[in-house]
């Protein structure tokens, strides 16, 4: 099997996590607990993958799967800058009641 799967399937575990914590953050509109360092570092492993498949693209036989990874980066990454975004509008907002 392919590493272009494993891959992929990396990439979307990882980026399934990133829509709860958007939807937490506008539902709550509160963000303590969230780091911007962490994100930031995510954002910097995931530019550092695209970086890597831009200078390495996959070979013509390495099929359809190995072409959209790249992409899979790309929406990870926007994700990770949502929740960023969104840590930086919510970070002072007050704790909601009943917590």
């Amino acid at each position: 099997m392919s590493a272009w799967v494993f891959e992929a399937l990396m990439l979307l575990a990882f980026g399934c996590s990133w829509p709860a914590s958007i939807a937490k953050s506008l539902r709550t509109r509160f963000v303590r607990g969230k780091s911007p360092a962490f994100m930031v570092i995510v954002l910097g492993g995931y530019l550092c993958g695209i970086v890597h498949k831009l200078l390495n693209p996959p070979g013509p036989d390495a099929g359809v799967l190995a072409a959209c990874v790249l992409w899979l980066y790309v929406l990870d990454m926007a994700l990770v800058g949502t929740d960023l975004t969104l840590y930086f509008l919510f970070r002072k907002n007050a704790e909601p009641a009943g917590r």
